[in-house]
């Protein structure tokens, strides 16, 4: 069964405390034999009463020992399962966040990082309630029907028989509300996850929101979806209130039929009264535990597509792999080869890169340029593997990339994106992600060849001022200036300037070449960018257009060659530096 496997899965997260999760399975079963005894022992109490036989105070001692004894080990067993269940929740969370940051941009392109924060936090919520019920009371309602059953069959078989059909209804009524509610409840978790996207996406924007006077409308919308997630709530719910009706109308008719029954066997003397009173307590005792047991399935019923959604992403495997055994990549003189590389997004169904080869000597400064869509980012994407082609190869001073470790690529290549890729940190800690081990004194190096320096030092906690979410406290030229300030830190032999002083006023931009000019001497520097300037002093130009390689040469050489370089160049595709669009300056 369905249900069954994702709670069979989640007991499996435990296997690396499988030692302390065996005793605490140990002192389950210790608990369930105290829970045997103490019925059995009062119906004892009772028939010693009765025959007035003098054995009452030393049957009520041990009733008493045994109680205190269910006691104590009920506090230790659920003093350690708390504890582990603790623990394992927050590995939970750490393997799952480990995982999801592996996963290639594709995956994280169509998961909302709303849905994905919810995903995480809901799946780790889910396996701890579940973990924490198993070891506090599942396993011990298990063990007891378990023992209970044949225990009772010893007693009177025919009382036994209707504790049998209860356990049958009680599985009936389960199962039938879990098969006609499942599909439902299904729907109901999306709706969930629309509305931590959507609220994660207003309070992402809410600049933009409020600029625009949509505060009503957003608020709006989102009861709209609250309603509608209500509304499919609710016959899932009605669902299993019937069930609980149900259950409730079997055990209390099964009490009735045990009191019913044996009253008629002690008339024809097949069991006495301590039997009978032992009986309904062993009765009483399983309808809780089924009850208990009844209430964890409706519990995991509405766990399960948060666990479901938790498992999948675990499930995800990383469209890149980073093999543990592959030969490290050490710094490298920058030679760059692309041979009839082919890459396409499936969403797109036409390749992004198509056929795409050339080869840059080390310390080469290459800018590629073409319309919107051309495949720039995407070929300089393939070449720090954010992205596997799907035939051809890419090599760095003759390394396949794909044969080397990952991260000792990576270490080798520097990447200014055109979203400068701020976290909610400090100027400092932002810094150090390209060089962690930096010092105050390279990190303001740094900063001053970044031009950021100045505007760093102006903030009331200079360095250890925190930047908000996404850099939204930060001009785009500050968030700019301290992406290229991290690139510098790093330190690699490769650079990929991504449109990297596209957000820069042109006094900043002057002063920030040079910086650039220094940073990519003796460095293979691969620029998009749509400046004149740029594209001028290029040691070679790559002109792509719809993912193939059209052109290529120095700036005078394709203009002279009247191709689509010359086309674009005609149509004020190259700004000059004094040309910067109002609204791009810092």
């Amino acid at each position: 069964m369905y249900i069954l496997r994702l709670y069979f899965r989640a007991l499996g997260l435990l296997a690396p405390e499988r030692v302390l999760a065996i005793v605490l399975a140990c002192g389950n079963l210790l608990l369930a034999g105290v829970l045997f005894v103490e019925p059995m022992l009062f119906g004892r109490v009772v028939d010693a009463l009765s025959s007035n036989n003098g054995r009452a105070p030393l049957l009520i001692g041990a009733w008493a020992a045994a109680g205190f004894v269910g006691v104590v080990i009920g506090v230790l067993v659920s003093l350690h399962a708390d504890r582990m269940a603790h623990r394992r929740r927050w590995a939970a969370i750490r393997n799952f966040f480990e995982h999801a940051i592996t996963l290639p941009l594709s995956f994280h392109s169509v998961h909302h990082t709303g849905k994905l924060m919810r995903v995480m936090h809901s799946g780790a919520e889910s396996l701890f309630a579940l973990w924490l019920g198993f070891f506090r009371d599942q396993l011990t309602t298990v063990l007891s029907l378990l023992v209970l059953l044949p225990i009772a069959f010893t007693m009177s078989w025919q009382l036994a028989l209707l504790m049998v059909a209860l356990l049958f209804c009680f599985a009936t009524f389960n199962g039938i509300a879990i098969r006609r509610t499942r599909t439902a409840q299904t729907a109901v978790q999306q709706f969930y996850h629309d509305i931590s996207t959507r609220a994660d996406d207003v309070l992402g924007n809410v600049a933009v929101v409020q600029s625009f006077t949509r505060t009503q409308e957003e608020a709006r919308g989102l009861r709209e979806m609250m309603a509608r997630a209500l509304a499919a709530q609710y016959p899932v719910l009605n669902g299993w209130a019937t069930l609980s009706v149900f259950t409730r109308a079997a055990s209390t008719l099964t009490v009735v039929a045990i009191f019913a029954l044996g009253t008629a066997l002690h008339a024809s003397g097949k069991i006495s009264v301590g039997g009978i009173v032992s009986f309904v307590g062993f009765s009483l005792m399983l309808i809780g535990r089924l009850e208990q047991f009844a209430s964890f399935i409706s519990n995991l019923f509405f766990q399960s597509q948060a666990l479901d959604d938790f498992f999948e992403v675990l499930d995800t495997e990383p469209t890149i792999k980073a093999e543990p055994d592959a030969p490290l990549l050490p710094r490298v003189r920058g030679e760059v080869a692309f041979e009839h590389v082919n890459f396409g997004y499936n969403s797109s169904g036409r390749p992004a890169v198509h056929d795409l080869s050339f080869q840059v000597a080390p310390g080469m400064k290459v800018a590629l340029v073409g319309p919107t869509g051309a495949g720039k980012s995407t070929a300089m994407g393939l070449l720090y593997r954010a992205h596997d082609p799907e035939s051809g190869r890419i090599t760095i001073d003759g390394y396949d990339i794909r044969e080397v470790n990952l991260d000792s690529l990576r270490k080798n290549i520097a990447v200014v994106f055109q979203e400068s890729g701020l976290l909610h940190r400090t100027i400092e800690e932002n810094l150090k992600i390209g060089n962690p081990e930096a010092d105050a004194a390279t990190l303001e190096a740094a900063a001053r060849a970044a031009e950021a320096h100045e505007f760093i030092a102006e903030k009331p906690e200079a360095y250890a001022t925190h930047v908000s979410e996404r850099g939204s406290s930060l001009s785009g030229g500050e968030r700019q200036r301290l992406a290229i300030a991290r690139a510098m830190l790093k330190d690699a032999p490769i650079l990929i300037l991504d449109e990297a002083t596209s957000a820069l006023d042109n006094t900043t931009e002057r002063r920030i070449q040079r910086a650039f000019d220094a940073l990519s001497r003796d460095r293979t520097t691969f620029i998009i960018a749509h400046r004149l300037s740029t594209v001028r002093n290029a040691d070679l130009i790559l002109v792509l257009e719809h993912g193939r390689l059209v052109e290529r040469g120095r700036y005078d050489e394709l203009i002279k060659r009247g191709g689509l370089f010359a086309q674009l160049a005609s149509q004020g595709e190259f700004t000059n530096p004094g040309d910067v669009p109002i609204g791009q300056a810092a």
